[in-house]
């Protein structure tokens, strides 16, 4: 159970703040069953991933990506956004928050009915696929569908590129729109709110540090400590998703 006491000063903290910018990492996915890639016991502990230069380079990389991908496809497609998700499309659908720079690849934030142009995703998105080459964009199921005759890793109908989730894989470059995007939108918040996130993958974690440097209240709500935690003006070490949704007000 949340510390009523917490979800008060965090309520207070949003209702004075003119700019909320939230961020988002996999604690609050994994409240809506999603499992943990990074953290100890999670699947990248168990199942090295693929570097992006591997999947480039060998079409068994590529074939395994894609058997893993459709692996655990279904937990993701089961997924839905909890009350955290919940909170902050409630802030962003009345002005109050401008934007949710996420860590997350599951499409969740826009689920929970925040516009597609405000969420911006620092490691893609896994329900679709694109070309690497040309950038037309794939559906998960019609590449199924053709994966699953013969497990031949999808190329591009239109210029025989590689076709990917469009995340971003070790070894491959961040999104550079998103990065400036998300630069953007932590030099203008005067409250950022980390919720789920370790903070402990860069270039990522560095828009927390970066909206405190610019005069932000920070605001860290993660079950486990994060290296942030003495800069923080508030720290929470609750369930993300009854935190912020005592703390706004949505069930």
């Amino acid at each position: 159970m949340p510390n009523h006491q917490d979800s008060a000063e965090l309520r207070r903290l949003i209702e004075r703040a003119e700019r909320v910018v939230f961020f988002t990492g996999a604690g609050i996915s994994t409240e809506s069953g999603i499992p943990d890639f990074r953290s100890p016991g999670g699947i990248w502990t168990r199942m090295a991933p693929i570097d992006f230069r591997d999947f480039m380079g060998s079409e068994e990389a590529r074939r395994e990506t894609w058997r893993r991908k459709f692996a655990v496809d279904p937990v993701l497609r089961a997924a839905e956004p909890n009350r955290g998700h919940r909170a902050v499309a409630r802030l962003i659908r009345e002005g109050r928050a401008s934007a949710v720079i996420t860590q997350n690849i599951d499409g969740l934030h826009q689920a929970s009915g925040i516009p597609a142009e405000q969420v911006i995703e620092l490691h893609g998105n896994t329900t679709y696929a694109t070309c690497l080459d040309c950038g037309r964009r794939y559906e998960i199921d019609d590449i199924r569908v053709a994966f699953e005759r013969d497990e031949t890793p999808p190329v591009c109908t239109h210029c025989a590129g590689f076709v990917k989730t469009a995340t971003i894989s070790f070894g491959q470059a961040m999104p550079a729109e998103a990065m400036r995007r998300a630069d953007a939108e932590t030099r203008a918040a005067d409250l950022f709110i980390v919720a789920g996130s370790s903070l402990a993958v860069y270039p990522a974690a560095g828009f927390p540090e970066l909206a405190k440097h610019k005069g932000a209240r920070l605001v860290i709500v993660n079950r486990e400590p994060t290296g942030l935690d003495d800069i923080a003006d508030l720290v929470v070490r609750q369930n993300i998703g009854d935190t912020l949704g005592d703390a706004v007000g949505v069930n």
